[in-house]
């Protein structure tokens, strides 16, 4: 009998809590090696707390988070933020604006005690199609699409199972925004890389996303491919409303 690989991420029942409100309520899914969803929804819904919980960053969260099938908790071992890198909405205020290029690509690779440092960072501005010049510079003199690319880079280095990608374009110009897009899918397909991405706008979502979860007041309404969108009736009256004026632009 031929054994079945487990997903690059699996979640079941996550429940994240403010006080008395449940901002995440009893949310499953799983995304396979290579494979991807996208979480869209009305700001506040709570599709960024998703990708914090999964981080570690949240840690008022309960339910089960498996990494390949490995059980992860609250409290994470390096081994467990490896497998798991985050990109966040705005490039400019998750890079130290004091550091070099290189000092930030070449933080994670101390943290993490990985070899070949100076090869890794030269292959990885490579991957996101930075030139070499890049490195030396600050981030404060880069553009914002660049320095977004910094960001991939700086996730990419560790070699994570998962990337979980919170707005990466929504601070970038519409041109910039398709170039980043486009790096994202290439290295998916390049690289087998499992991604979690997070937005407002459907249209980023379907272009990226093998799967679409629509998220409303904390939970997920509808889970459908990319093709099952054009016609389709869903559950909730906001999701539709969202899907409806999508298809219209």
């Amino acid at each position: 009998m031929a054994t079945v690989n487990p997903p690059a991420l699996r979640i079941d029942n996550l429940v994240v809590q403010r006080g008395t409100a449940q901002v995440v309520n009893g949310v499953s899914f799983s995304v396979p090696h290579g494979g991807s969803l996208g979480i869209v929804g009305e700001s506040g819904c709570g599709k960024s707390t998703i990708l914090r919980a999964v981080a570690g960053i949240d840690q008022q969260w309960t339910g089960q988070i498996e990494i390949g099938g490995r059980p992860i908790g609250v409290q994470r071992t390096l081994a467990d933020r490896r497998a798991m890198q985050m990109v966040f909405q705005d490039p400019l205020a998750a890079l130290n604006p004091s550091h070099t290029i290189d000092e930030i690509l070449r933080e994670p690779l101390i943290v993490h005690g990985m070899a070949e440092q100076e090869a890794r960072i030269v292959q990885a501005l490579q991957t996101v199609a930075l030139p070499l010049t890049a490195r030396f510079r600050f981030p404060g003199q880069l553009s914002g699409g660049q320095r977004q690319r910094v960001c991939i880079a700086r996730a990419l280095l560790v070699e994570p199972q998962v990337l979980l990608l919170d707005e990466p374009t929504s601070a970038l110009d519409v041109s910039v925004q398709a170039e980043v897009l486009n790096l994202l899918s290439r290295l998916r397909r390049e690289r087998q890389q499992a991604f979690v991405l997070v937005s407002h706008d459907l249209h980023v979502v379907a272009h990226m996303c093998d799967r679409i979860a629509f998220m409303v007041g904390g939970r997920f309404t509808d889970v459908l491919t990319r093709d099952q969108l054009r016609g389709a009736t869903l559950h909730h009256p906001e999701a539709q409303r969202l899907l409806d004026a999508a298809l219209t632009h």
